[in-house]
């Protein structure tokens, strides 16, 4: 209802992950991707953390605040073929004249079907998995792990709380992940960031 407050508020939020870095655990799970024949990071985040770390394969389940698409047409659009919009101070799609927006996924929207589908298959194929970090309560996305623990994957959740699913998890790791991370990077490949 209010375009140009939306607009706004992006813009602010994204001017924000600019000045932030990727933590240990970015840092981590970039490293371990090199110690694996195939790794799949399938995140919930939209900051580009995981591809700043130097992560090669990241599936962004709900967008990335750096981007815009058109509303309408849901196409992604460069920053350099803004139309602007002069009367609502937001960008206008230079194709269809449509309203620009953040490309995240926002509440009642269902994510992108190719997004989720390309992670389910990842997560089916997977012979080790991580839940790091997430509560767990929102499907699809807290459902994903289960497809490969069902398939015989190793699960490993790491958390500093209780999720609804750590019972199912094969090993529960307590703790922040730019803690445990690191720390399973040096016991298990020996690399120490």
């Amino acid at each position: 209802r209010d375009p140009k407050l939306v607009w706004d508020w992006y813009a602010m939020r994204r001017g924000l992950v600019v000045g932030v870095q990727p933590n240990a655990a970015h840092y981590a799970l970039a490293a371990m991707a090199g110690q694996v024949p195939h790794f799949t990071l399938v995140t919930q985040n939209v900051d580009s953390l995981h591809q700043r770390a130097g992560s090669p394969e990241v599936l962004e389940l709900h967008g990335n605040i750096a981007r815009v698409k058109c509303f309408d047409e849901g196409t992604v659009i460069a920053e350099a073929d803004w139309v602007p919009a002069a009367a609502l101070g937001v960008p206008r799609c230079p194709r269809c004249g449509a309203l620009l927006r953040p490309d995240v996924v926002w509440f009642g929207e269902l994510l992108p079907l190719n997004i989720l589908n390309a992670a389910k298959q990842a997560f089916r194929q997977a012979d080790v998995v991580f839940s790091i970090g997430t509560s767990s309560q929102v499907p699809p996305a807290a459902d994903l792990p289960l497809l490969a623990m069902e398939k015989g994957a190793y699960g490993i959740e790491i958390n500093p709380n209780e999720t609804y699913y750590s019972r199912g998890f094969d090993c529960v790791l307590r703790g922040s992940a730019g803690v445990v991370l690191p720390q399973l990077l040096e016991q298990v490949w020996q690399v120490r960031l």
